[in-house]
């Protein structure tokens, strides 16, 4: 089976800005709809920035918020007391059963998930 892993939004954000020290492992990528909101909605993007993410999102296939990651991102919030958009990136990565790729040691102690951080410069 193709490892799946889930980018949080902190992880794209490297990508893009070619911050990476070592590629992202080789496997199917999955990007919550919270992320792509997140990255889209910066004031000071410039439409250039803009289109290199919606590029980028033509790349990875985009998860929206249906009732299974709905009911699992509020009890997640309740149990780990995670920001909304932290605890949706967490139900997704449940839900599509992969890794989450993130460097926020916060999300590293909810059960049930790997996460697993990058090397960035």
């Amino acid at each position: 089976m193709t490892p799946r892993y889930v980018l949080d939004t902190n992880v794209a954000l490297y990508l893009l800005g070619g911050r990476l020290q070592v590629p992202l492992p080789t496997g199917e990528f999955y990007f919550s709809v919270i992320s792509e909101m997140e990255m889209l909605s910066y004031p000071s993007l410039t439409e250039d920035e803009a289109q290199r993410v919606r590029q980028f999102l033509t790349q990875v296939m985009l998860v929206g918020l249906s009732s299974e990651i709905k009911d699992a991102a509020i009890a997640l919030r309740k149990q780990y007391r995670l920001k909304l958009p932290d605890a949706i990136i967490c139900a997704t990565a449940l839900s599509v059963d992969a890794t989450l790729l993130s460097n926020d040691a916060q999300l590293g102690r909810v059960a049930n998930i790997n996460v697993e951080p990058v090397q960035f410069q």
